[in-house]
């Protein structure tokens, strides 16, 4: 039977049992009526018959008159057609025999009187015949009344049990297969396919079970039939990770370790299988490498490997699906090799420029002497080739000093004398240095800074030669007879330093590269290229004083940059 046909069966007995309720109190109602229409009609009606020929004889002693006849009569005929008690036949035809006795009789007193004393005897038969027939159908009816009451109240509380029983139990047939279907969906959606229902019914709930039974079937079939590749992948993942030379970490979006290869684990000094599942900050509470894996932002890390102090760098991956990060891979890759070429590139170039200096401060001393007359006169020939040797010996001297002072900030050994002065001495110092440079290319130095401004904290000499480097590029980059721009203001808790050229702009697909070491913006004309490091080494000083430098240009617009220091505070 159908779910459809069920609902139909079930409001069905409802109806039946309202309408069987409903057809019993009918039923006795109607018994109920009709014993009271008895009881009214027949020994009602004579007793009312027998007390008005009591009432008619008793209207005089002497012989009856015609009123009285009529009454009597009317009354007694009505009386024989009313007959319903056993008896009352044979009382009644006494009293007819009386009556015709009684209204032959001529005017005798005392036949007359037996009479009248007979008839109401008779009359009081009758009556008391029916008031005993009235009481007993009286019982009957109380009787019936009663065991209506009982048969009504049995059967109604009968039908209202089996009524609150379907009521309490019915709904459950429909709701307790959906609420166990929802609880095996949610486990399927746990990814636990070995769910089944059990309907023991052939509705709809029983179609409903069989294929939902198929489904799980089918989906732990299939789970079970990748489950060996997937096991096979993780364990040829596992296989690759291990084999590799660097140290990776994987962790979940809970931060709980999920993997580590054996490199990771030696790096760290803690077994794999103490690290396996634990709360990665739990760990880091008793291993120093691993809390600054976590918590520090150092790209670069020292660490003791191998007997011997190793450098490793630090690169977070995060792992995301759909958008939403679901964990991330600390690798750790050893460049200690890179780190000492690095290092012995650094001492090269150290050792050469300062080698360097000292012949090319030789050639522009021997230059100053050629230049002087006592020497000897020079020709427009010669006096050009010395301004040329001049002009070259001076680039070297400065491509030297800017080797001397890269070497000096990648081997840690860059000395700062940190003061309080007035950025005013800065500007002053930096404008005077290329106030003939800009003279040259009648380009005028625009400067803004107020007296009021509070001092700096700052090592004067780098920081003037990050400013002289600065307004050294705007003059080379700007047109000539153009203008070139210093602003220095309050800024928070900062003093920013600013220099805006009206050259033509940088691309922005180059500003993110522009501070770093050898980089030189494409297409720049031979006489504005360099080293790239002036920029490079202006940046480290910078940073080095606790400070931010940056860049802003668009193409055609010219260029801003800027860079801030820590003001004194008091």
């Amino acid at each position: 039977m159908t779910i459809k046909n069920k609902l139909r069966a079930g409001f069905g007995f409802l109806f039946l049992l309202a309408f069987v309720c409903s057809g019993l109190s009918i039923y006795y109602l109607n018994r109920l009526s009709a014993d009271s229409s008895v009881i009214l009609k027949d020994n009602y009606e004579t007793i009312v018959y027998m007390r008005n020929i009591g009432l008619a004889l008793d209207a005089n002693a002497t012989t009856l008159n015609s009123a009285q006849i009529n009454t009597i009569e009317n009354n007694l005929v009505k009386q024989e057609h009313n007959i319903t008690e056993p008896g009352e036949q044979q009382l009644t035809d006494s009293l007819r025999s009386k009556y015709e006795q009684l209204k032959l009789l001529p005017g005798g007193a005392l036949e007359q009187s037996r009479l009248r004393l007979d008839m109401r005897k008779l009359l009081f038969d009758i009556m008391k015949l029916n008031m005993d027939a009235e009481d007993h159908k009286n019982a009957v009816a109380k009787a019936t009344a009663n065991s209506a009451t009982i048969l009504v109240a049995v059967i109604g509380s009968f039908l209202f049990l089996v009524a609150f029983s379907f009521i309490i139990n019915f709904p459950g047939y429909i709701a307790n297969p959906i609420k166990e279907l929802t609880e095996r969906i949610k486990e399927i959606s746990r990814r636990n396919y070995q769910q089944q229902l059990d309907f023991k019914s052939n509705d709809e709930f029983g179609e409903l079970a069989q294929a939902f039974n198929t489904m799980t079937f089918k989906l732990d079939e299939y789970e079970n039939s990748n489950l060996a590749n997937i096991l096979f992948e993780k364990k040829r993942i596992e296989t690759i990770i291990n084999s590799m030379h660097d140290g990776i970490i994987g962790l979940d979006e809970r931060s709980f370790i999920i993997f580590v290869n054996q490199v990771a684990c030696e790096l760290v000094g803690i077994a794999e299988e103490s690290l396996i599942g634990k709360y990665a900050p739990d760990v880091a509470l008793g291993n120093d490498l691993f809390r600054s894996l976590l918590v520090t932002d150092q790209h670069k890390m020292k660490i003791y490997a191998d007997n011997r102090e190793s450098y490793y760098s630090k690169d977070i991956m995060p792992v995301t699906s759909e958008d939403r990060l679901i964990g991330k891979v600390i690798i750790l890759k050893n460049i200690t090799e890179f780190q000492q070429l690095d290092e012995a590139k650094t001492n090269f170039i150290a050792t050469i420029s300062h080698e360097l200096k000292t012949p090319i401060s030789s050639i522009k001393m021997s230059l100053k002497l050629l230049e002087d007359k006592r020497i000897g006169e020079v020709n427009t020939e010669q006096k050009q080739l010395l301004e040329n040797i001049d002009d070259d010996a001076r680039r070297l001297l400065q491509i030297t000093g800017e080797l001397l002072d890269m070497a000096q900030v990648e081997t840690g050994k860059l000395n700062l004398n940190f003061g309080s002065t007035h950025p005013k001495n800065i500007v002053d110092y930096a404008v005077k240095a290329v106030k003939f440079t800009a003279d040259q290319k009648e380009v005028t130095l625009k400067v803004n800074c107020d007296d009021t401004l509070p001092e700096v904290r700052a090592d004067l000499d780098k920081t003037t030669w990050v400013l002289i480097n600065l307004l050294s590029n705007a003059i080379k980059y700007s047109p000539e007879k153009s203008e070139v721009e210093l602003n220095v203001r309050k800024k928070g808790d900062d003093i920013e330093f600013a220099v805006t050229d009206h050259g033509q702009g940088i691309e922005s697909k180059y500003l993110s590269r522009i501070f770093e070491r050898y980089f030189k913006v494409p297409g720049s004309k031979g006489e504005h290229s360099g080293t790239g490091l002036g920029l490079a080494i202006a940046k480290d000083f910078i940073e080095a004083q606790s400070g931010k430098i940056g860049v802003e240009s668009e193409m055609g617009e010219g260029s801003r940059f800027y860079f801030t220091l820590k003001r004194v505070t008091n």
